[in-house]
């Protein structure tokens, strides 16, 4: 099982990584199909499925696989060129992807919400369609988009080709059991071996790759804490970073708070993150967009706050984080579709206390224990975004899964990294509970908190 910390921690935009980001790439893998057929499409037309279609206006996932068909991919995202292009497409009803000239696209009528029962393979599901001049479908395709911006065809799905299996890498450990015990026989601290296989399967430049990823990540908190205003979507929901980190830092030096505190600093660097998310800005993800405010928000406490801390050691944060990040996505799930808010803050929470936990010396056991502490104390945990946004509970949801990170990571110091449960009982547990869990709790807004606050 080879999972790459560029794969888990991917470069974006919001507001969501299953929702926005999955759908536009899905899109994008659907012109690369048409570029190499033998014939040519007049038109295009997509189908929306299970939460895709129930919280795909909130998520944003009809603007996403609209700029997916016209060229647009996360990566390479310009906010500004998106909007013209929407507003063009609006007015022409077509759409003019690189390579394949101009295709009709009525998002009236081309882009439909299926509100039936989802697909098969995945709660997020879509089909893509080309058509010829007369409307017929000449080539369709099934894509599940199953968390963090991965996504699959039916086909892959159905093969289990969930994780890149190619190059043999050093350290293959497919559960946390092994990991320790590789780590023990090799004498390697899990972010060791995490690189080695990242160079094994060929990574370059990879600390200035991961540089980049936590300059992404720092620059997206400080836009957080910049911006003002309503975020969009209808909710009124208020920025409150900004607000809050101003009153932080007029309380420094003088003497005036209490040590808890420091839980509205970790409060504050992740809804700073997810303020930005819910505007559509650009995140990474960590190990989803839902959930993009965690890790950035433990990373940033730590180089503000804690003696000693420095930028040089992020990579070692980062790539340890990935490693669990790794271990949840391929024995359970980073998918609030699949198994609600638990895969997502509870996934991130995890990867932030492993990541925090080595950067303070902890050892391997010590790490895999901060892990399960914070994944442990988020199970059960639903997803119930009011009005299909990402914004309650899930920009305060960060910020209460970072304070618990420190706190696991700090309660796992403590000890010697014996415990009771270990981290793979707990990811088992986890998918157990995302299984038998309702639909309506994951990602639909149709049980929780979406239906019992006003949402309008």
């Amino acid at each position: 099982m080879f999972l790459s910390v560029f794969d888990v921690f991917k470069i974006g935009v919001g507001p969501s990584s299953s929702h926005t980001m999955g759908p536009m790439v899905a899109a994008a893998r659907f012109l690369d199909r048409l570029r190499a057929a033998p014939f040519s499409a007049k038109g295009l037309k997509v189908r929306l499925h299970g939460s895709l279609a129930f919280t795909g206006k909130g998520h944003a996932t009809d603007r996403a696989s609209i700029l997916g068909l016209a060229g647009f991919t996360p990566l390479a995202y310009d906010a500004e060129e998106a909007e013209k292009a929407l507003a063009l497409i609006n007015e022409t009803r077509e759409v003019r992807p690189e390579g394949l000239g101009v295709l009709a696209f009525d998002p009236n009528s081309d882009l439909v919400f299926d509100f039936g029962p989802a697909l098969p393979g995945h709660a997020n599901g879509m089909v893509l369609m080309a058509t010829d001049a007369q409307g017929d479908v000449i080539l369709q395709e099934t894509y599940y988009s199953i968390g963090g911006g991965f996504v699959m065809t039916e086909a892959e799905l159905a093969a289990g080709k969930d994780t890149d299996e190619g190059t043999p890498v050093p350290y293959p450990f497919k559960s946390a059991a092994e990991m320790l015990e590789m780590s023990a026989h090799s004498g390697l601290t899990i972010a060791q071996m995490k690189r080695a296989n990242e160079v094994a399967r060929g990574a370059r430049d990879l600390d200035a790759g991961i540089q980049r990823v936590w300059h992404v990540m720092r620059d997206c908190i400080n836009r957080g804490f910049e911006g003002e205003g309503i975020l969009p979507g209808g909710l009124g929901v208020k920025r409150r970073a900004r607000g809050i980190h101003e009153s932080l830092l007029a309380e420094r030096g003088m003497n005036l708070s209490a040590p808890h505190v420091v839980n509205d600093w970790l409060s504050a660097y992740a809804m700073a993150v997810n303020e930005e998310n819910a505007a559509g800005g650009q995140v990474v993800t960590a190990p989803t967009n839902g959930a993009a405010g965690v890790v950035p928000a433990v990373i940033r406490y730590w180089l503000d706050h804690v003696p000693g801390a420095t930028e040089a050691r992020v990579p070692e944060f980062l790539l340890t984080a990935a490693a669990i990040g790794g271990l949840v996505k391929f024995n359970a799930s980073i998918s609030g579709a699949e198994a609600g808010c638990q895969a997502e803050v509870g996934s991130a929470a995890a990867m932030a206390a492993a990541g925090f936990c080595a950067v303070l010396g902890g050892s391997p056991a010590q790490i895999e224990n901060a892990a399960e502490i914070a994944l442990e104390h988020h199970l059960g945990m639903t997803c119930d975004p009011v009005k299909g946004l990402v914004q309650v509970p899930c920009i305060e949801r960060n910020g209460l899964g970072a304070i618990k990170a420190v706190s696991a990571a700090s309660l796992s110091m403590r000890g010697d990294g014996t415990h009771f449960v270990p981290l793979d009982a707990a990811i088992e547990t986890m998918r157990q509970t995302g299984q038998d869990m309702h639909e309506k709790y994951k990602e639909t807004s149709l049980g929780g908190l979406a239906v019992n606050v006003p949402n309008c």
